[in-house]
């Protein structure tokens, strides 16, 4: 039997009504509210050369770390240790200015320590024969703005992420034997 044309378009109409404009809002809302905060640092060498970036995305339960190399390193080819510094600051040559590792608890450096690991601490990163770098790092011990009850990256003084000569042995005091700083880039909110 064939539905007259009124009553499919009655049909239609009431269950579009089941998708009204506030249920829409909220649904945007929703979504807006789990979307993940973001935070980037311009990477730079030694030599002040703008030669990558990293992107902090802040999730229920940690912060995903995306780190790029735009401009290829060739003399760094390897594995090196990547760490959170605790000022967001890589004004002096060394990069010192960044101070020691995120780590107000006092942990033992070292993914691998019983003592460890401090905040700071991440997997080594590694930099292929062209000098290009990629990579991808999870960590729950930090946090952009506190969450979850860890130090967050965006705090007053802020904080730096920093690429070490060598790799990190997750171990040794106080940094692992990584060597000295490569790479720094001071970590700014995303807007």
């Amino acid at each position: 039997m064939k539905r007259p044309f009124r009553t499919l378009a009655c049909t239609a109409a009431l269950g579009a009504s089941a998708f009204s404009v506030p249920a829409l809002a909220a649904d945007h809302h929703q979504e807006s509210a789990h979307a993940p905060d973001e935070a980037h640092a311009t990477l730079i060498d030694r030599a002040r050369n703008e030669i990558g970036h990293a992107r902090f995305q802040q999730g229920p339960t940690g912060v995903l770390i995306t780190i790029e190399l735009d401009t290829p390193v060739q003399s760094a080819h390897g594995w090196h240790g990547v760490h959170l510094h605790m000022i967001g600051d890589c004004s002096n040559e060394d990069f010192t200015s960044s101070g020691g590792h995120i780590n107000p608890s006092s942990h033992e450096h070292g993914l691998l320590n019983a003592e460890g690991p401090d905040n700071a601490d991440l997997p080594n990163i590694y930099v292929h024969e062209d000098g290009a770098l990629r990579a991808q790092v999870f960590t729950d011990r930090v946090s952009l703005h506190g969450e979850y009850d860890a130090p967050a990256l965006l705090d007053d003084n802020g904080s730096a992420l920093v690429i070490h000569d060598n790799q990190d042995d997750h171990s040794s005091q106080p940094i692992g034997g990584a060597g000295a700083r490569h790479v720094c880039g001071v970590i700014e909110a995303s807007r």
